[in-house]
């Protein structure tokens, strides 16, 4: 599995779409500000449902965390904004299936698991409180692991 692969492949999707001000291939420990932000990181990863019998495909799953901060004017245009970015990511990986041909497939439909989907939250970060919107970007990778006796 090429691990920086997809990253560089799921980071260059959100940098192209000009939604942001910021793609981090990590969790923030700091703030991310006043503007749009997203940051990409690892949530799960196993075997996937229906692999070989002489290699088992991966199942990756990413989290793709759209940040706004919930003090900025006007409020009316947090929501907005933060759905239009997760509209135009999920376009983008219904478009681009493999990831530009880095993945088997984006599991879009959830055939080895849950699907493509996103959840609007909230969290605290350095005393700032957050909208955020999580999307849940699952990867299927062929042939990722070796079966062996």
């Amino acid at each position: 599995m090429n691990v920086e692969a997809l990253f560089t492949a799921i980071e260059s999707h959100a940098m192209t779409l000009g939604r942001f001000d910021q793609v981090n291939r990590h969790e923030p420990k700091n703030a991310p500000g006043d503007k749009l932000v997203a940051a990409i990181f690892v949530a799960d990863i196993g075997p996937a449902i229906g692999s070989g019998l002489a290699a088992s495909d991966a199942r990756v799953e990413f989290t793709i965390r759209i940040y706004s901060n919930m003090l900025q004017e006007p409020q009316d245009a947090i929501d907005p904004a933060i759905l239009s970015a997760v509209d135009v990511l999920m376009s983008a990986y219904q478009g681009d299936f493999s990831l530009g041909g880095t993945v088997k497939a984006v599991d879009l439909l959830g055939m080895a698991g849950e699907p493509l989907r996103a959840r609007a939250g909230y969290i605290t970060q350095d005393n700032t409180l957050y909208r955020v919107m999580d999307i849940t970007l699952p990867l299927l990778i062929s042939n990722a692991w070796v079966q062996a006796a």
